[in-house]
């Protein structure tokens, strides 16, 4: 029985995965350059890479798994540590075309208001943000781009919390 719960599971999380690179598709269609944030093994890039197979992947995680996903080509260039870190973040400044916050993925950090904000320092003009987290904080989340001057790209609406228990953000810079 935990075989087939764990099969399930890894199913479902591809399916998100395949579902949160569709959104993306549909407004930005041939990114250069994407960074995943708290990337893990690149399980997220791995599932993109169907969609997007000319973009370069590229993956920030706290954990050593970054660095596996390095090495079996899941992203090009592996970062251990955290957005929000400042020699990160100035190493990275307005370098990607898309940043991806996947909430179900990593926990949240103390301040999700700077990892917003260091997420979009990484991201160049004109670029995009796509953002999961669960549907009550989601209207958070879109003051907060507002404010730093985003435009929301996603429709709001009770029909998407319906479709999924993660609210899907996506904001162009």
């Amino acid at each position: 029985m935990n075989r087939l719960r764990t099969r399930v599971h890894a199913l479902d999380r591809r399916r998100r995965h395949r579902s949160a690179a569709r959104a993306l598709l549909r407004v930005l269609p041939e990114p250069e350059s994407w960074l995943d944030v708290g990337t893990g093994y690149a399980d997220f890039p791995h599932a993109a890479r169907e969609f997007f197979p000319y973009t370069a992947f590229d993956g920030i995680d706290p954990t050593a798994r970054v660095e596996y996903a390095r090495r079996a080509g899941r992203v090009e260039e592996a970062y251990a540590g955290q957005v929000t870190d400042p020699h990160i973040t100035s190493l990275l400044r307005a370098r990607y075309d898309v940043v991806t916050l996947l909430r179900h993925r990593s926990p949240g950090p103390p301040d999700a208001g700077a990892e917003l904000r260091a997420a979009l320092a990484v991201l160049r003009p004109g670029g995009h943000l796509l953002v999961e987290v669960p549907g009550a904080r989601s209207d958070d989340i879109r003051a907060h781009l507002e404010a730093q001057g985003c435009t929301i790209v996603t429709p709001a609406g009770r029909f998407l919390e319906f479709l999924a228990p993660g609210r899907r953000v996506i904001a162009r810079r």
